[in-house]
């Protein structure tokens, strides 16, 4: 990973050990001070100018938008998405951005935090020790929910959370995001209201070069659209998202034909699947069994010199994206809340594939931690869309524009644009039902666009082709790293699942469906994190 765009920073807050602060800056990439104080201390990747300094008093943010002044740490949060430090008197904050979207982590010793932008680095200061939760999240949910990682001592700032040292004392300070301070009752506001907001977002991005990578959903086909529309000097690349019919390359075809913008398919190679997850897997530090699929393309995207133009967010705040009916009909909390961490849970494999303890162990551990992460949401008017939000998006998908392209080449999230998205969140989820508002929005843009088939309604028969992620190699890569689960952690493996390890790899065709995939993939990242921490984990022992 190299930090080209964003800078990787560590440091500490509090009573600090200026021996343990020298080998946290010495376990990462290479950094130079940015401050030095006796409470506070900041390491950066790149020259970190302060955005505030007035004395005694300092204010610094890492990431791609820089703050214009603004003091209140809320307030860079929920405008910039940016984690920062800002200090004042005898009070220091190290904070997150309002959604937690770029990374920090941080291990408390003492009567200090020492962070950093990776998890890797944090590991000089603390022993690696398993956090069963965490997994089980992982495993069940695709990431982890709340401030848990793998590793039980290190944790994750949480979006709109900051930690502060005032008076001798630390302290953790979570505040209400703009979103939710004040509830967004729906406005009425319109398709084309929604389109005028979004071309004002673009206005960001004026001079740049853009990629706009389509596939053929919703979200690319919109910001295609509008960045065409634009005037834009712009390029659309689309690549297989590995999931056995390869339909998004097709419709984006169609998508970029009728738009006029030039297209690129980057090519993958079942070949290099286990290098791509392997490397994907370690540069997102262990977090999701997602994105092996992207690696390829975010590697010629490092390249491109253009400023990616992601969708992220764009289905939950315009389309009910992961809300399902019971949650929408739910009359309770409980049942709401049950609801949408069914909607984000993988579904049962086709067959067994954990030990019943584990498996009732897993899911009461998952739906105390998604409680947990989305507690400030219950009874708030779009607790459905921010729920997923909050979780799904920032925790797992975000991974591709954050952590594999954002730090090598710029990227821009125009749907998490605070106009952008306080608009899109006052539309109540009722009209945002089966797409019906997106496609209002859709239609705005580009009607001929918008009438395009569409992976988020796919009405023909799909034509299948081969999965990366099922093929031989593939197969003899998942095969070793469960084999790694089975021998190190037996019991939370189900007899059945046992007996298709023992059967070597060929044995896994059997798995070839949806819910199957993700759940030997989730238990592959798990493999492949005991291997890669064989000499460093003693105790083993599981909950269940």
């Amino acid at each position: 990973m190299q930090f080209n765009v964003r800078p990787y920073v560590c440091g500490g807050l509090g009573r600090i050990d200026t021996a343990l602060l020298g080998k946290l800056s010495a376990a990462g990439p290479r950094v130079r001070p940015a401050l030095q104080t006796a409470e506070a201390a900041l390491f950066s990747s790149a020259p970190l100018p302060p955005y505030r300094r007035s004395g005694e008093a300092f204010a610094f943010a890492w990431g791609e938008r820089r703050p214009a002044g603004e003091s209140d740490w809320m307030t860079v949060a929920e405008t910039y998405e940016a984690p920062g430090l800002i200090g004042d008197g005898p009070r220091t904050t190290l904070h997150a951005g309002a959604l937690g979207l770029v990374d920090v982590y941080y291990v408390r010793v003492g009567e200090a935090v020492y962070f950093s932008s990776l998890i890797q680095p944090l590991l000089s200061l603390a022993p690696v020790e398993i956090d069963w939760a965490a997994w089980a999240s992982i495993l069940q949910v695709t990431f982890p929910l709340g401030e848990a990682t793998p590793y039980r001592g290190i944790s994750r700032l949480p979006g709109s959370g900051a930690l502060v040292f005032d008076q001798g004392r630390l302290s953790t300070e979570r505040r209400l995001p703009r979103w939710l301070r004040t509830e967004p009752y729906e406005t009425w506001t319109s398709a084309g209201e929604i389109l005028e907001l979004l071309h004002e977002v673009y206005k960001d991005y004026d001079g740049r070069k853009l990629l706009v990578p389509i596939s053929g959903g919703y979200d690319s086909r919109l910001l295609g659209s509008v960045a065409k529309a634009r005037g834009f000097d712009v390029e659309s690349w689309t690549t297989s998202p590995d999931d056995g019919t390869d339909t998004d390359i097709a419709f984006a075809r169609a998508i970029t034909r009728e738009l006029g913008i030039p297209h690129r398919v980057i090519d993958q190679d079942a070949a290099a699947y286990p290098d791509d997850a392997m490397e994907v897997a370690r540069r997102l530090e262990y977090l999701t069994p997602h994105h092996a699929w992207y690696a390829p393309f975010a590697k010629e995207v490092h390249q491109a010199g253009r400023v990616l133009v992601d969708g992220l967010a764009g289905g939950p705040l315009l389309k009910n994206f992961m809300v399902s009916g019971a949650a929408l009909e739910a009359t309770t909390q409980a049942e709401r809340s049950a609801a949408v961490l069914g909607s984000l849970s993988l579904g049962a494999p086709s067959q067994p594939f954990l030990s019943k303890a584990a498996a009732q162990w897993m899911a009461e551990a998952v739906q105390e931690q998604f409680a947990a992460a989305t507690s400030m949401l219950h009874g708030h008017r779009a607790e459905l869309p921010l729920s997923v939000l909050h979780t799904r998006t920032v925790r797992g998908i975000a991974r591709s524009a954050v952590n594999l392209v954002g730090p090598e080449a710029s990227f821009a999230a125009p749907f998490i644009h605070p106009d952008f998205f306080d608009a899109a969140l006052s539309v109540g989820v009722a009209r945002k039902a089966q797409g019906r508002f997106y496609r209002e929005v859709l239609h705005a843009a580009n009607p001929r666009v918008a009438a395009l088939p569409s992976t988020n309604v796919v009405k023909q028969p799909l034509r299948r082709v081969p999965l990366r992620s099922t093929a031989a190699p593939a197969r003899a890569y998942s095969h070793r790293m469960l084999d790694v689960v089975a021998t190190r952690v037996p019991g939370l493996l189900s007899d059945e699942l046992h007996e298709v390890v023992a059967g070597g790899p060929d044995a896994l065709t059997r798995f070839n469906g949806w819910n199957d995939r993700f759940w030997v993939r989730g238990l592959v990242l798990f493999g492949l994190w005991l291997s890669d921490f064989e000499s460093e984990l003693d105790d083993l022992s599981a909950p269940f």
